[in-house]
Protein backbone atom coordinates (compact mmCIF):
# COMPACT_ATOMS: atom_id res chain seq x y z
CA UNK A 1 0.00 0.00 0.00
CA UNK A 2 1.26 3.65 -0.79
CA UNK A 3 0.24 7.05 0.28
CA UNK A 4 -0.62 9.32 -1.70
CA UNK A 5 -1.75 12.92 -3.34
CA UNK A 6 -2.04 15.01 -5.86
CA UNK A 7 -1.12 18.44 -5.27
CA UNK A 8 0.66 21.98 -7.10
CA UNK A 9 4.36 22.62 -5.80
CA UNK A 10 4.80 26.42 -5.07
CA UNK A 11 7.96 28.51 -6.80
CA UNK A 12 10.53 29.24 -4.39
CA UNK A 13 9.22 33.25 -4.34
CA UNK A 14 5.83 32.05 -2.97
CA UNK A 15 7.54 29.47 -0.70
CA UNK A 16 9.70 31.94 0.95
CA UNK A 17 6.93 34.51 1.87
CA UNK A 18 5.26 31.71 2.99
CA UNK A 19 7.98 31.06 5.43
CA UNK A 20 8.27 34.90 6.48
CA UNK A 21 4.14 34.91 6.77
CA UNK A 22 4.86 31.42 8.92
CA UNK A 23 7.34 32.95 11.31
CA UNK A 24 5.64 35.87 12.25
CA UNK A 25 2.50 33.13 13.72
CA UNK A 26 2.66 31.63 17.12
CA UNK A 27 2.59 28.48 15.68
CA UNK A 28 3.26 25.88 17.71
CA UNK A 29 4.13 23.36 15.18
CA UNK A 30 5.58 24.48 11.93
CA UNK A 31 5.71 22.74 8.35
CA UNK A 32 8.70 23.00 7.19
CA UNK A 33 8.94 25.35 4.19
CA UNK A 34 10.13 22.74 1.53
CA UNK A 35 6.64 20.94 2.28
CA UNK A 36 4.54 23.24 1.43
CA UNK A 37 2.12 22.42 -1.75
CA UNK A 38 -1.55 22.65 -2.42
CA UNK A 39 -3.27 19.59 -1.96
CA UNK A 40 -5.35 18.89 -4.97
CA UNK A 41 -6.32 15.48 -3.84
CA UNK A 42 -5.69 12.77 -1.12
CA UNK A 43 -5.79 9.55 -2.25
CA UNK A 44 -5.02 7.95 0.80
CA UNK A 45 -3.41 4.62 1.28
CA UNK A 46 -3.86 2.87 -1.97
CA UNK A 47 -2.32 -0.91 -3.54
CA UNK A 48 0.24 -0.04 -6.27
CA UNK A 49 -1.51 -1.43 -9.35
CA UNK A 50 -4.63 1.30 -8.41
CA UNK A 51 -1.78 3.62 -7.88
CA UNK A 52 -0.63 2.83 -11.51
CA UNK A 53 -4.07 2.62 -13.10
CA UNK A 54 -4.93 6.50 -11.47
CA UNK A 55 -1.09 7.62 -12.66
CA UNK A 56 -2.44 6.26 -16.57
CA UNK A 57 -5.34 8.14 -15.54
CA UNK A 58 -3.76 11.48 -14.77
CA UNK A 59 -1.68 11.19 -17.75
CA UNK A 60 -4.75 11.95 -19.78
CA UNK A 61 -5.69 15.09 -18.30
CA UNK A 62 -5.52 17.91 -21.01
CA UNK A 63 -6.41 21.25 -19.13
CA UNK A 64 -4.81 24.90 -19.79
CA UNK A 65 -2.05 26.79 -17.68
CA UNK A 66 -3.27 29.02 -15.60
CA UNK A 67 -2.39 31.92 -13.00
CA UNK A 68 -2.71 31.57 -8.75
CA UNK A 69 -2.06 33.95 -5.93
CA UNK A 70 -1.80 33.28 -2.53
CA UNK A 71 -4.07 35.22 -0.37
CA UNK A 72 -4.95 35.90 3.18
CA UNK A 73 -4.74 33.26 6.24
CA UNK A 74 -7.10 30.96 8.21
CA UNK A 75 -7.77 28.28 11.26
CA UNK A 76 -8.98 24.53 10.99
CA UNK A 77 -10.59 23.18 13.50
CA UNK A 78 -13.39 26.09 14.87
CA UNK A 79 -13.13 26.26 18.30
CA UNK A 80 -10.39 23.50 19.24
CA UNK A 81 -7.76 24.75 16.03
CA UNK A 82 -5.37 22.47 14.58
CA UNK A 83 -4.60 23.95 11.61
CA UNK A 84 -3.19 27.19 10.49
CA UNK A 85 -2.88 28.17 6.07
CA UNK A 86 -2.67 30.31 3.66
CA UNK A 87 -5.55 30.57 0.92
CA UNK A 88 -5.88 31.30 -2.47
CA UNK A 89 -7.68 33.45 -4.71
CA UNK A 90 -10.73 31.93 -5.89
CA UNK A 91 -9.89 30.25 -9.43
CA UNK A 92 -12.37 28.35 -11.88
CA UNK A 93 -9.57 26.94 -13.72
CA UNK A 94 -8.05 25.51 -10.24
CA UNK A 95 -11.72 24.29 -9.33
CA UNK A 96 -12.22 22.81 -12.94
CA UNK A 97 -8.47 20.87 -12.43
CA UNK A 98 -9.29 19.38 -9.36
CA UNK A 99 -12.33 18.22 -10.33
CA UNK A 100 -11.05 16.30 -13.28
CA UNK A 101 -8.51 14.65 -10.99
CA UNK A 102 -11.35 13.44 -8.72
CA UNK A 103 -12.81 11.70 -11.81
CA UNK A 104 -10.28 10.13 -13.04
CA UNK A 105 -9.13 9.06 -9.41
CA UNK A 106 -12.53 7.33 -9.20
CA UNK A 107 -11.78 6.15 -12.94
CA UNK A 108 -8.69 3.98 -11.14
CA UNK A 109 -10.89 2.94 -8.64
CA UNK A 110 -9.49 5.23 -5.82
CA UNK A 111 -12.68 6.68 -3.69
CA UNK A 112 -11.76 10.12 -2.10
CA UNK A 113 -12.41 11.50 1.03
CA UNK A 114 -15.61 13.53 0.96
CA UNK A 115 -14.73 16.64 1.81
CA UNK A 116 -15.18 20.24 -0.43
CA UNK A 117 -11.72 20.84 -1.69
CA UNK A 118 -10.85 24.21 0.15
CA UNK A 119 -7.23 25.27 -1.82
CA UNK A 120 -4.79 26.19 0.94
CA UNK A 121 -1.42 25.43 1.73
CA UNK A 122 -0.75 24.03 5.13
CA UNK A 123 1.61 26.07 7.27
CA UNK A 124 1.03 24.98 10.88
CA UNK A 125 -0.21 21.75 12.39
CA UNK A 126 -0.93 20.99 15.59
CA UNK A 127 -3.11 19.47 19.27
CA UNK A 128 -5.75 22.35 20.02
CA UNK A 129 -3.66 25.03 22.04
CA UNK A 130 -5.14 26.05 25.57
CA UNK A 131 -7.22 28.83 25.29
CA UNK A 132 -4.64 31.78 25.89
CA UNK A 133 -2.94 30.63 23.18
CA UNK A 134 -5.48 29.78 20.95
CA UNK A 135 -6.65 33.19 21.34
CA UNK A 136 -2.96 34.48 20.71
CA UNK A 137 -3.06 32.68 17.41
CA UNK A 138 -6.43 33.60 16.34
CA UNK A 139 -5.46 37.11 16.82
CA UNK A 140 -2.10 36.76 14.75
CA UNK A 141 -3.96 35.11 11.96
CA UNK A 142 -7.02 37.63 11.75
CA UNK A 143 -3.91 40.27 11.47
CA UNK A 144 -2.41 38.54 8.37
CA UNK A 145 -6.10 38.16 6.62
CA UNK A 146 -4.35 40.37 4.00
CA UNK A 147 -1.38 38.64 3.37
CA UNK A 148 -0.69 37.81 -0.03
CA UNK A 149 2.00 35.39 -0.76
CA UNK A 150 2.35 36.40 -4.39
CA UNK A 151 0.95 34.95 -7.71
CA UNK A 152 2.40 32.19 -9.71
CA UNK A 153 1.44 30.29 -13.09
CA UNK A 154 0.58 26.63 -13.11
CA UNK A 155 2.09 24.72 -15.37
CA UNK A 156 1.94 20.98 -14.14
CA UNK A 157 0.22 18.82 -11.34
CA UNK A 158 2.37 16.22 -9.42
CA UNK A 159 1.73 12.31 -7.54
CA UNK A 160 3.63 12.61 -4.54
CA UNK A 161 4.02 9.38 -1.80
CA UNK A 162 3.44 10.51 1.64
CA UNK A 163 6.32 8.37 4.10
CA UNK A 164 4.40 9.18 8.19
CA UNK A 165 7.73 9.55 10.23
CA UNK A 166 8.01 11.17 13.49
CA UNK A 167 9.09 14.67 12.69
CA UNK A 168 5.94 14.57 10.19
CA UNK A 169 5.66 13.68 6.96
CA UNK A 170 8.12 13.35 3.96
CA UNK A 171 6.98 13.55 0.24
CA UNK A 172 8.47 11.55 -2.61
CA UNK A 173 7.55 12.76 -6.18
CA UNK A 174 6.03 10.23 -8.03
CA UNK A 175 5.27 11.39 -10.88
CA UNK A 176 4.35 15.06 -13.07
CA UNK A 177 1.85 16.12 -14.83
CA UNK A 178 2.38 19.32 -17.41
CA UNK A 179 -0.85 21.40 -18.47
CA UNK A 180 -1.55 22.08 -21.95
CA UNK A 181 -4.06 22.69 -24.41
CA UNK A 182 -7.57 22.19 -23.22
CA UNK A 183 -10.12 24.36 -22.66
CA UNK A 184 -9.70 26.90 -19.74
Amino acid sequence: MIRAFVALDLPAEVRSALAVQQFLLPLPRKIEPESFHLTLLFLGEVPETVLEAAHEEFETIVRPPFGLEVAGLGLFGGERPRAVWAGLRPSDPLARLQARIERAARVAGIEPERRRFVPHVTLGRFAPPPPEERFRLERAVAEGASFRGGAFEVTRFFLYRSHLGPKGARYEELASYPLRGGAP
